[in-house]
């Protein structure tokens, strides 16, 4: 398996592979990347500047991402964690760890100085995940990412 930056050709799979946690999972649909409109362009979207999306690649196949973007009506410094999403055979791997603290790393040589990500209650080992890696949790939303079925959140000073 390896991390790689995504390519045009990724589209269709890193999307599906984020449409399918959301049906095993029963999560919600509306108010989260499920229904995001750029769910099937994010090599393009990710073309932004001091924005990076990561992909998981085995045996040709794109079985998970990872993302960094400037936070969508955000302070400059402010970058947001993106699309965080794992097929379930690579769960429980370390690649989760790995691609977040490459993203994370790619953030901090873009100036920003503070991580947001935004998640769902009952999504308790990326919650755990994120927390290991020093992401605190807060009591409110940040930005405008239309994310609006995300009632967790939580920020990472990337100064420390």
């Amino acid at each position: 398996m390896k991390i790689r930056e995504i390519e045009e050709k990724d589209n269709a799979q890193i999307a599906k592979v984020i449409r399918d946690v959301f049906e095993e999972l029963d999560a919600p649909k509306v108010g989260t990347a499920y229904a995001d409109p750029i769910l099937d362009t994010l090599y393009e979207v990710y073309q932004k500047e001091r924005s990076i999306y990561l992909v998981v690649e085995k045996d040709n196949q794109v079985v998970g991402g990872c993302g960094i973007a400037p936070l969508e009506n955000g302070a400059s410094h402010i970058c947001e964690l993106q699309k965080m999403y794992f097929a379930p055979e690579i769960r429980g791997t370390g690649l989760a760890k790995e691609i977040i603290e490459k993203c994370l790393i790619f953030a901090k040589e873009q100036q920003f100085t503070l991580c947001y990500l935004e998640t769902l209650s009952f999504m308790k080992a990326a919650q755990k995940l994120y927390s290991n890696l020093g992401f605190q949790s807060i009591d409110q939303p940040m930005g405008c990412t239309g994310h609006s079925s995300c009632e967790v959140w939580m920020t990472k000073d990337l100064q420390l």
